[in-house]
């Protein structure tokens, strides 16, 4: 079973892409077509340049997480994907506590992450034991774990 996050990852690390949003200007790394296609509401309608065989050949995709761009993905060609696009709550542009998620696997909000001690604990312990699926269900397609720490001392 492969681990989203595991720490053995291969030696031979590939730089990521890295694009300017072209909303806020900030440069933001590479996100896989995949997670981009699980978080819209109506993935179908992502247009691209159809191959031979009948499949998407996609341009490739960045996350921004600037909280306070309206964008969350952008492509290569500068389109841009917002919130209301999606059908997942992207909880870096959450303004409520309660209401942004960090960790898409298991449902743990910013305010649970402060507030409840066995949550982090909890997540740790199942992305150790490859029960995650960050690269999926986070729209980031990063490791949830990341954000715990920046969330977690806050009150």
């Amino acid at each position: 079973m492969s681990n989203c996050c595991s720490t053995k990852k291969a030696k031979e690390k590939v730089k990521p892409k890295r694009h300017r949003c072209p909303v806020c200007h900030k440069e933001y790394g590479e996100v896989a077509l995949t997670t981009v296609l699980h978080h819209l509401k109506t993935p179908w309608a992502l247009t691209g340049e159809a191959t031979a065989e009948g499949s998407l050949k996609a341009q490739a995709y960045f996350f921004c997480s600037e909280p306070h761009c309206e964008v969350v993905y952008f492509g290569g060609d500068d389109a841009t994907i917002t919130q209301a696009q999606l059908r997942t709550a992207v909880g870096i542009k959450a303004q409520a506590d309660d209401e942004a998620l960090i960790c898409y696997c298991f449902d743990v909000s910013r305010k649970a992450a402060r507030t409840e001690e066995k949550a982090r604990a909890f997540v740790v312990e199942q992305t150790k034991n490859a029960r995650c699926a960050c690269t999926i269900r986070n729209p980031s397609g990063r490791c949830c774990l990341k954000d715990f720490p920046k969330w977690a001392d806050k009150g």
